[in-house]
């Protein structure tokens, strides 16, 4: 087995495929060999996953060792350097793509001497306290499994403190003193210092990653999907770019066609001076959507071209993550657009339109897809005074009982009442409750959020960054721009408007007939070239 691939252009693509290096690292593959801007990597084949890697630790240090190496000669940065100091990323990728259901870790690399050595390489120190304040945070949650909620209440007093509304806001000072507190933090829980050495930080994340395959919410993901338990999953270790440099740079998500209706249009979430988990983690309202075009136009328009580039590469509508820095995009990874049945049927008839695939492709495309049970529900008119208008993340309508949890969803499920989850932020590991919820509601994330990918794949009315929306747990009851409702109420959500109301209402459906009909023509035409066969 190899023990490790290098992704960077004019590398060979690896012999086995998505099944050998999982979808993420295969795809860069793909990208880099393309001359797309991905960021130099390597990845640790799937085969890792099933090793047992505290027998085999010094095989896996001196693979990291290895791979290490050759980003360093792509780059010209040294990883643990005092100057110019080469920080990565450690994400996973299966096979199949699960999106958000395993782990990441960014910012590897950084301690006392590092983060001096990246503020004199960049210039930037606000990005380097940022960076390593991130890697803190992250590393104490996902590899050394300490709990959350002391780091978060860290940053709400550094927030209260600078008298800011946001991270984002915190200057280099009172950044680098919440990254001294956070040191403490972790001490404090750990019962050890923060690991200092970039080598032992990259081993412990990688090794976490590869855990992650077998996460509560991974294994559920995968027994919905009914994907294999044993396919595992690849780590790519990537070289690091900082969305979080400045008013140029930032975080984006973006789809090369809308996956909840299928339209043609760059379909995307974005944020400004930020890094990925910023946009995909779902727990901050995201404002920048409308500013990306205005400030950076040439960003804009080599992201519309890259949707055409992507689209022709992999032949299907792409999910794909981008960052900024300092005016330079990226593409850190692409992957088949998660989608719903509705945008399924109308983007393989615009594809086959447009001549990036031929009618046999679509079809293989909507292979077990229940073409006659899609349907697009409006509610029936007249509807009530609208609450409040969110954002659309999953199409549709849904009405049910207000459940503030997955908990409550199973409860009344399991009476045979529809439920509305409805949450601050939903994150991926609240799958169960969003498969038996009729509609999802939250007050942050944005439409590319992971639990919004999510929610359509399962065919979920979906609604995001609802305003003024304030949930209260301990009393088991919300708001919505100050109209109070308690658990057990009813809410009807509707996705192709974003409107909320309070009371159940009626749903009307309609069909893709048109779409219909152009894919009956196919089989029809196909079904006759076998008899002339």
């Amino acid at each position: 087995m190899v023990d490790h691939y290098l992704i960077a252009q004019g590398e060979a693509l690896a012999r086995g495929g998505a099944k050998d290096v999982g979808n993420k690292a295969w795809n860069l593959m793909r990208m880099a060999k393309a001359g797309l801007p991905v960021p130099a990597a390597f990845v640790l084949p799937t085969a890792w996953c099933h090793r047992d890697l505290t027998k085999q630790d010094a095989k896996l240090r001196q693979a990291l060792a290895e791979g290490v190496a050759a980003l360093e000669s792509a780059t010209g940065l040294s990883f643990g350097a005092a100057r110019k100091p080469l920080l990565v990323s450690v994400r996973s990728g299966a096979a199949v793509s699960m999106p958000g259901m395993m782990e990441t870790v960014l910012d590897i690399g950084l301690n006392a001497q590092t983060v001096e050595g990246l503020i004199r390489l960049t210039g930037n120190p606000r990005l380097a306290w940022d960076s390593y304040r991130r890697l803190v945070q992250s590393y104490a949650e996902v590899v050394a499994n300490l709990p959350t909620e002391p780091f978060d209440a860290l940053v709400a007093a550094a927030l209260a403190q600078a008298e800011a509304d946001s991270e984002r806001e915190l200057d280099h000072r009172s950044l680098r003193t919440l990254t001294a507190a956070m040191l403490d933090c972790y001490r404090g829980l750990a019962g050890s210092a923060f690991p200092a050495n970039p080598a032992e930080q990259l081993a412990q994340a990688t090794k976490a990653v590869f855990r992650s395959w077998d996460a509560p919410k991974a294994v559920s993901y995968r027994r919905l999907n009914s994907l294999d338990d044993k396919a595992g999953t690849a780590v790519t270790v990537q070289t690091m770019v900082y969305g979080n440099a400045g008013g140029a740079s930032g975080a984006g998500v973006g789809f090369t066609r809308n996956p909840a209706t299928g339209t043609r249009e760059f379909y995307f979430d974005f944020q400004f001076n930020a890094q990925g988990e910023d946009v995909v983690a779902g727990r901050q309202k995201l404002h920048d959507n409308d500013r990306l075009h205005l400030a950076l136009p040439a960003v804009w328009t080599r992201l519309e071209q890259i949707c055409h580039e992507l689209e022709a590469l992999f032949c299907d509508a792409q999910d794909f993550e981008f960052t900024v820095q300092s005016g330079e995009l990226f593409i850190l990874q692409s992957r088949n657009a998660k989608r719903t049945d509705w945008a399924a049927l109308a983007i393989a008839v615009d594809m086959v339109e447009d001549g990036i695939i031929a009618p046999g492709q679509a079809l293989e495309h909507l292979a077990g897809i229940d073409l006659a049970g899609i349907t697009r529900s409006n509610f029936a008119l007249p509807v009530p005074a609208t609450l409040a208008i969110a954002e659309v993340a999953g199409m549709g309508v849904a009405s049910g009982v207000i459940a503030l949890d997955s908990e409550a969803v199973k409860r009344f499920s399991a009476a045979g009442e529809p439920a509305i989850l409805v949450r601050r932020d939903t994150v991926t590991s609240d799958i169960e409750g969003m498969a038996l919820a009729a509609g999802i509601l939250t007050a942050s994330g944005g439409r590319t959020s992971h639990a919004a990918v999510v929610a359509r794949q399962l065919g979920k009315v979906c609604l995001v960054a609802c305003p003024d929306l304030e949930i209260d747990l301990d009393h088991r009851r919300c708001s919505i721009a100050g109209t109070q409702l308690s658990e057990g109420d009813v809410l009807s959500l509707d996705g192709n408007t974003g409107a909320i109301h309070a009371g159940r209402l009626t749903p009307l459906n309609e069909r893709p007939e048109k779409a219909l009909a152009t894919v009956a023509a196919w089989r029809k035409d196909a079904a006759a070239r076998l008899v002339e066969a």
